[in-house]
């Protein structure tokens, strides 16, 4: 008898760029249809932290890394200090299938927290062509669909990806931050004994939320403070009234200078206070408008965990961790605020400092431990800021 010819499998996933290319896969996690900005990350471990972070919000990460999923899951390891945010990473990108878990702290597979927390996947996509499509041309706007049946109205599909407005012009950090004001005390995890309290509580900070990263909370806790958690929109009033020894300024998704219109004048108040200031990601970049500086939208962003980063104060390279769709312009910095990092992957700024008053601040995330620890340097120098203050 003759072979019969061989049918590829039918699609389960698809995912639709704004400008009509359709990528077919199998699908993964959720179930549905999500839009959002698609970008790279080029971390090879820390997927379950990634897409736990506020500061992915409407985005769809492509993981360059091909094997996801090999560690699993736990309850420990989520970074949103929201869970109940209106907004969340819309999706991920995979080139392999998601493997079982094998790691001592799994809790539970891949595939099924994808499913418990609502994010679609789509696996057996060519990711190196993707991330190269996304170097060449930039992040584009998109809609990943995951329907078991491979039943997709494909014309919809890319109608809808060149709809979304986008994340440009976006406040996404008000549909991440808490609604109320709350404690933490949890320092970081260490064996065998898991998150602890520190013994010494220091200093009191008062961190604004805009899409708080828990290991933040948890460094600053390390450096002997006592954190209160405001919603972004307190105002300098407000945060002052809580007699803090440190504000600090938290990361968080979407576009400066939208978040900014609201968030920027209370900055520049506490800025001009004379209480320590420090910054993170967005909080970076909300601090560079407040003092008079601009933002930019990138191309193709930084997301990874290897991006080389000089601190100008130390003559130090370090190894970073990035996650950020725009940049602070350096050449609008006024006098008074000095450049204090730079990317030496491209140049753009990546820290700032105002001259003569304690307050500074990163593009980058200290906290998420890339090199391991190159960065957590700059708690202390909070933490010293505030003894001197």
């Amino acid at each position: 008898m003759p072979t019969p010819p061989w049918t590829p499998p039918l699609p389960t996933a698809v995912l639709v760029l704004a400008d009509g290319t359709v990528i077919e896969g199998t699908g993964c996690g959720a179930t549905g249809e999500a839009v959002g900005e698609v970008c790279f990350n080029t971390a090879m471990t820390g997927y379950q932290e990634i897409l736990t972070d506020p500061s992915y919000a409407d985005q769809i990460i492509t993981f360059t890394f091909p094997h996801i999923g090999n560690v699993g899951v736990n309850a420990e390891d989520d970074e949103t200090s929201n869970p109940d945010a209106a907004a969340k990473v819309r999706g991920c990108v995979l080139h392999e299938p998601v493997t079982g878990p094998s790691n001592w702290r799994a809790e539970g597979p891949f595939d099924d927290w994808l499913k418990q927390k609502g994010i679609i996947g789509i696996c057996g996509v060519d990711t190196r062509a993707l991330t190269a499509r996304i170097r060449e041309h930039g992040m584009p706007n998109a809609v990943i669909a995951h329907h078991p049946d491979g039943d997709f109205d494909i014309a919809a599909l890319k109608e809808k990806a060149a709809q979304w407005p986008g994340i440009t012009g976006a406040d996404l950090a008000a549909r991440v931050s808490t609604r109320r004001p709350y404690e933490w005390t949890e320092g970081s995890w260490r064996w065998p004994d898991g998150f602890a309290k520190p013994a010494e509580e220091r200093f009191h900070v008062v961190a604004v939320d805009y899409g708080l990263k828990r290991n933040i909370l948890r460094c600053l806790a390390d450096v002997g403070c006592r954190v209160t958690v405001v919603p972004a929109d307190a105002t300098a009033e407000d945060i002052l009234a809580l007699n803090p020894d440190g504000v600090f300024l938290a990361n968080g998704p979407g576009d400066p200078a939208a978040t900014g219109e609201y968030a920027a004048p209370q900055i520049a108040r506490l800025a001009s206070s004379g209480t320590p200031l420090f910054g993170i990601c967005l909080g970076h970049q909300l601090l560079a408008i407040a003092l008079g500086g601009g933002t930019k939208k990138m191309k193709q962003g930084h997301h990874g965990a290897n991006h080389p980063v000089k601190d100008f104060t130390t003559r130090k390279v370090e190894i970073t961790s990035m996650n950020h769709g725009f940049t602070v312009d350096a050449a609008s910095l006024p006098d008074g605020v000095e450049e204090t990092h730079v990317s030496l992957f491209d140049g753009t700024n990546c820290g700032l400092a105002m001259t003569g008053k304690p307050v500074f601040s990163v593009q980058h995330h200290p906290e998420a431990s890339p090199g391991p620890q190159d960065s957590h340097y700059l708690f202390r120098r909070f933490a010293a800021l505030m003894a001197g203050h």
